[in-house]
């Protein structure tokens, strides 16, 4: 009989006029109890005497160093969750969630309503910034307005001829151009905005110069309103957290640092295998497979540009699967020294999503 039970049987039969040992030999327990419960003011409560292990317990201390060597930013659930997974996790996502609510608030809501194109019409590009100092990193990001396939390559500056080899090494990996490319006011691209009236402006020369040679339109998002581009912008985010934040604290923890040449390898990778390969939270479908059919309504790729401000590098023969890591880099990974990364932290890599966050764009 359950406590709860015993409790109100007692109290009852002793309301009736019933001795102890007449209650005790009811309920079936012994006179002591009995006195107990009667001295009790309210129904007594369960309490786990030993509280159960979770399946997630042995890994708690795991994910608050991780959380704590990505801080200001938050690495996702579903990055840990393969960590953890190949650690020997056997648990659930939802008892994961749970326990990284505690160590982090939950975002707000993006109230941005993003508007639809048709296929080849549109590519929005920018530049994400993760390190200034020395040994600066940034990356280009470009993402197709229709079927979201994202383009990353990580750069030491943005100066207007690494722009120009980054977007023929996009459009080359997209197979074909789009009619317009949406930028914010980047001074690679536009020197002035409204310089020859309402919506006519002073562009980037050389950049001009390139944009009519590959066939595409230059458009400019609103005065501070750089959301309009709001497919790349939320790529963007999902690229720091899904990538950069994992990779980089995983370095960090080791005492590493990021350079150009890892993250450009290890980005290929990840593109194909996991931001374009994951079904995407707004189309509902891999951006890979939808680029498939909007690569057949892209402009042809033009000849290799030779401007005057900086011939681009030359174009790989394919560039749609992920490149083979470099001997070079791996032999420099096997090998660590105080500037180099050792091989752990690249096996690490192995655990993150392919299934990705379903991101909405």
């Amino acid at each position: 009989m359950k406590p709860k039970e015993v409790y109100v049987e007692v109290q009852l039969l002793k309301k009736h006029g019933l001795s102890l040992r007449q209650i005790a030999a009811e309920v079936g327990c012994a006179v002591n109890t009995v006195r107990r419960h009667l001295a009790l003011e309210a129904v007594p409560k369960y309490e786990r005497k030993v509280k159960r292990q979770t399946k997630l317990e042995q890994f708690e201390q795991y994910l608050r160093e991780r959380q704590t060597a990505a801080h200001p930013d938050t690495i996702p659930g579903t990055v840990l969750y393969r960590e953890i997974a190949a650690r020997g996790y056997q648990g659930g996502m939802s008892q994961l969630r749970a326990f990284l609510r505690t160590l982090r608030p939950a975002p707000p809501a993006d109230p941005v309503v993003r508007f639809e194109t048709v296929m080849g019409e549109q590519m929005q590009v920018d530049w994400v910034e993760f390190r200034k100092g020395s040994t600066p990193l940034h990356a280009f990001c470009a993402t197709l307005g229709f079927s979201r396939a994202s383009y990353v390559e990580f750069v030491s500056n943005m100066k207007v001829e690494t722009l120009i080899g980054c977007h023929e090494r996009a459009f080359a990996a997209f197979g074909g151009v789009t009619r317009r490319v949406l930028y914010d006011n980047m001074k690679t691209v536009v020197l002035e905005r409204d310089a020859y009236g309402d919506g006519e402006h002073r562009f980037h020369a050389g950049f001009l110069d390139y944009a009519r040679h590959s066939g595409f339109v230059i458009k400019l998002c609103q005065p501070y309103r750089a959301k309009t581009k709001g497919k790349v912008e939320r790529f963007n985010g999902y690229l720091r957290r899904s990538f950069y934040v994992p990779l980089a604290s995983l370095l960090a923890q080791s005492g590493q640092k990021l350079d150009v040449v890892t993250a450009n390898v290890e980005v290929a990778h990840w593109l194909a295998e996991v931001a374009n390969a994951r079904v995407h939270g707004t189309t509902k479908e891999p951006p890979a497979s939808a680029l498939k059919r909007e690569a057949q309504h892209l402009q042809a790729l033009p000849a290799l540009w030779r401007g005057d401000i900086a011939a681009a590098r030359p174009l790989p023969a394919t560039v749609a699967p992920a490149p083979p890591r470099p001997a070079a880099v791996i032999s420099r990974i096997a090998q660590p020294s105080p500037a180099q990364h050792p091989l752990h932290v690249y096996d690490a890599l192995l655990m993150m999503e392919r299934t990705g966050e379903g991101v909405a764009a």
